[in-house]
C-alpha cells in the first residue's frame, strides 16, 4: 500500500497528528490514507472524555486498553486519526473533538465539509476556541 500525497486541508504539508499513542492508518504518527483505508482516518482530532463516552456508546470503544493488539486505550487530551465518517456523526450530534487542521488529510473533505472542520479548529497555539 502506498499513501496518497500527504498534504492537508488547508493545502499545505500534512503535519504529525501524534506518537504517543502512534496513530494514522498506517502507524506512521500521521493521518495518511489509501484506497485501502476504508474509514478514512483522515482527521487529526484530540480526544475528550465526551467524545470518547460517545465513541464507546455507538460501539467504537477507542478508551479500553486492548493489549492483545498493542493498544493501551486514548484519554482525553490523545490526538488521533479518527474517521471521517466518525467525526461528522460526532459533529451532528454536538460532541466532536477538536480537531487539528494542519494534521488533517485533504481526503477527510471527500466526507467531511470544511466548514465543519474550521468550527471544530484548534487555535494555532493549540487551545480551544
Amino acid at each position: 500500500m502506498t499513501p496518497d500525497e500527504s498534504i492537508n486541508i488547508l493545502g499545505g504539508p500534512l503535519a504529525v497528528c501524534g506518537s504517543d499513542p502512534v496513530t494514522g492508518f498506517f502507524r506512521d504518527g500521521s493521518c495518511n490514507t489509501c484506497a485501502a483505508d476504508q474509514g478514512s482516518h483522515t482527521i487529526c482530532a484530540i480526544m475528550t472524555a465526551e467524545f470518547l463516552a460517545y465513541s464507546k456508546y455507538v460501539g467504537n470503544d477507542l478508551s479500553t486498553p486492548r493489549p492483545e493488539f498493542g493498544f493501551a486505550g486514548l484519554s482525553a487530551g490523545d490526538p488521533w486519526c479518527l474517521c471521517a465518517g466518525r467525526f461528522l456523526q460526532a459533529a451532528d450530534e454536538g460532541c466532536a473533538p477538536k480537531v487539528h487542521l494542519e494534521a488533517t488529510h485533504q481526503r477527510a473533505l471527500d466526507i467531511v465539509p470544511l466548514n465543519i472542520l474550521q468550527a471544530h479548529a484548534l487555535r494555532p497555539n493549540g487551545g480551544e476556541d
